[in-house]
């Protein structure tokens, strides 16, 4: 009887754990329209994130912390050590980014993480 119980709790746990974590359908919020990660591109998306929340103290060569991010190479690389999804998720340990600013929206950090998760391409 115990058995049988627990496993129609899982089961009913798993259900409505799928449907409340389907927040994305199709690489799009649902409800949001405008957050596309299917083909994240960092010339126009990515980019356009770093200006507006990061380039005010990672930029150049008088850098924050010595975290240049203001050109391709330099955010791939910090992006490919995992610091900058630890960073914008605020991960523990890690102070949350942007410093000092409203943080990211859940939209901006799922296309981060999304470019990173396909392969970082410099397009």
């Amino acid at each position: 009887m115990k058995a049988k119980i627990l496993s129609v709790a899982m089961v009913a746990g798993t259900v409505l754990l799928y449907f409340s974590g389907c927040a994305k359908r199709n690489g799009v919020e649902a409800g949001a329209g405008a957050c596309d990660t299917m083909a994240v591109r960092y010339s126009t998306q990515v980019l356009s994130i770093l200006e507006n929340n990061c380039y005010t103290c990672h930029n150049g060569p008088g850098a924050s912390s010595g975290v240049d991010l203001s050109n391709y190479d330099a955010f791939k690389g910090w992006a490919g050590s995992g610091f900058v999804t630890a960073d914008i998720t605020g991960a523990p340990g890690h102070v949350p980014m942007p410093y000092g600013l409203p943080h990211l929206s859940d939209c901006d950090i799922n296309t981060i993480i999304a470019w990173i998760h396909q392969g970082m391409p410099n397009n």
